[in-house]
């Protein structure tokens, strides 16, 4: 959202900055990010998806909704995006300002990934895309959304996160077969995308 639209373009980012800012400040534990993330790193991020063959793709923690848009921009006619947005706000500024009809938007926690496909009646997903700050989560409630992912995902599905550390390498490699990641360098601050598998 612009604060001050007739100011200089430094001004103007740290307008479109604030509010992300500002929930971050009330919700750390489940904002992990103080500023929106960049382009650079939402490419590093669809790298791995084919979105030609994408029939479901999960979002996890989509925060004001930059991959939201991204994501739904790519995606094919007739696929789906079940996004997961925990914060009230975000949740809100992404239903006002979003309107697409492959987008599911959930104002619920990643914890209940498989009841809510359950209901949808999606068996399983072929990306599951997370910005979830996994350092701040609890483990119980962390390990609950990681089995979750693993269960849905289809043979040759993927499980795409960026986190700001590699703290989260062992975590992922506890639960995915094949790990790997790439680092980020410019978004605010640098990150590293992780993309993970359990193909043999």
């Amino acid at each position: 959202m612009l604060i001050f639209v007739a100011l200089n373009n430094k001004t103007r980012i740290l307008a479109k900055k604030s509010g992300f800012f500002n929930e971050f400040l009330k919700e750390r534990k489940t904002v992990g990010a103080v500023a929106p993330s960049s382009k650079f790193l939402m490419k590093r991020m669809f790298a791995p998806i084919d979105f030609d063959k994408a029939d479901v793709i999960v979002e996890l923690g989509p925060g004001n909704g930059v991959f939201t848009k991204g994501l739904l921009a790519e995606m094919k006619p007739g696929s789906r995006l079940l996004s997961f947005e925990l914060s009230r706000n975000f949740y809100e500024h992404i239903n006002l300002n979003i309107r697409d009809e492959k987008l599911s938007l959930i104002n619920d926690s990643a914890e209940k990934l498989e009841q809510y496909l359950a209901l949808e009646g999606i068996h399983k997903v072929d990306y599951v895309v997370s910005s979830l700050p996994l350092a701040v989560i609890p483990d119980v409630v962390k390990n609950k959304i990681l089995d979750s992912s693993v269960k849905v995902l289809g043979k040759e599905g993927k499980y795409i996160q960026f986190q700001y550390s590699l703290n989260a390498r062992k975590l992922l490699q506890s639960k995915f077969k094949k790990v790997s990641f790439k680092f980020a360098p410019v978004n605010i601050p640098p990150a590293f995308v992780y993309q993970c598998s359990n193909n043999s």
